[in-house]
């Protein structure tokens, strides 16, 4: 598993209504580009799903992804079903502000595409390198609005 922390001088509730809407992560993601619920869904809640938008460089992709935990405002986590990995955050009070973990953590097998890219060495240990500073970077730009939007 990998994560990333930082603390906010913000309540739980608030930062929770910036990490729980798919649409804005473009606004912090150094990699996402946002999302978009997909059929009856309209916001965070367990078994609702969504399309990712990403882009690398050159590179763009979509990624189907469903929520498996949504416990406001302390636990929101949903599995992308290319690359099985599941994404996390926890909000927990930390005196007047909020202790935002970001985590993700391989939790089923990828498909066959992604296996074919980790086997051919076009992903790897750089990629999970530049997964976690990216975890850091949205952290940082979270903190940045979440703080920016109290004042």
């Amino acid at each position: 598993m990998n994560e990333a922390v930082v603390t906010i001088d913000s309540s739980p509730e608030q930062v929770w209504e910036l990490v729980t809407d798919i649409t804005r992560m473009g606004e912090w993601s150094p990699e996402n580009r946002g999302g978009r619920w997909r059929g009856s869904a309209t916001g965070p809640a367990v078994g609702a799903r969504f399309v990712g938008v990403n882009a690398h460089g050159w590179v763009r992709w979509l990624t189907r992804c469903r929520v498996v935990e949504c416990e406001r405002p302390s636990r929101f986590a949903f599995t992308v079903a290319e690359n099985g990995m599941t994404w996390g955050w926890r909000l927990e009070p930390d005196g007047d502000g909020t202790r935002l973990t970001q985590w993700r953590e391989r939790t089923t097998e990828p498909n066959v595409l992604v296996r074919a890219l980790v086997a051919s060495g076009m992903l790897g240990r750089e990629r999970e390198t530049l997964m976690v500073d990216g975890m850091h970077r949205t952290l940082a730009a979270v903190k940045r609005q979440a703080e920016q939007a109290k004042v």
